[in-house]
């Protein structure tokens, strides 16, 4: 079994039992079909792993806190979808430039207070970030939550995220690439 396989299997059980805030129960997975309409209205493609949780485990409503929310159709807990989220994000972020939403930064889980788990789906290595808006600029509202998704959902899995009791007051750096990825996108 890979290192995927192991972590997707640790993952369904996980979302098997146990369900986050306002999730009745575990959506069904997505079919091929709506990860494909998913892409072609983004424009890119879904990172391969961030695409096998949706498509293996459920359509949202597992992981930390709200938990990974639906790909394209809100659930009855309310949370929005990640493709309309990202659409709104996008739309806002043109009315107000000093306020950019990144191209390819994929919303995939709610914290409250404006607050998303997010993925570069622009970086091979698909690097969550956390937005949180409540800052002064953009610039300070984008740090580094894990290097890549397979190391987001291990620290939810092993309980040692920055959003955990035991780690309240840990630091996250900010994100480096913001001005370079703001700044080319406005440019074209």
């Amino acid at each position: 079994m890979t290192e995927i396989e192991q972590l997707l299997a640790r993952v369904s059980s996980e979302a098997r039992n146990s369900r986050p805030w306002g999730w009745p129960s575990l959506p069904a997975p997505v079919d091929r079909a709506a990860v494909a309409r998913a892409e072609a209205t983004l424009g890119f493609p879904l990172p391969p792993l961030l695409a096998a949780l949706y498509l293996r485990i459920g359509d949202g409503g597992f992981g930390p806190s709200y938990g990974l929310l639906p790909l394209l159709d809100s659930p009855p807990s309310g949370e929005p979808a990640a493709v309309p989220q990202y659409l709104a994000n996008r739309k806002s972020a043109r009315k107000d430039p000093d306020w950019p939403w990144p191209e390819g930064i994929l919303p995939i889980s709610h914290w409250g207070c404006g607050m998303y788990a997010c993925v570069d789906c622009h970086d091979p290595r698909g690097p969550v970030l956390l937005f949180e808006p409540n800052g002064d600029t953009a610039e300070e509202a984008w740090f580094v939550d894990a290097p890549d998704l397979m190391t987001w959902l291990r620290t939810w899995l092993d309980g040692t995220g920055w959003y955990e009791e035991a780690n309240d007051g840990a630091d996250l750096a900010l994100w480096p690439d913001f001005r370079i990825r703001t700044t080319t996108a406005q440019a074209s």
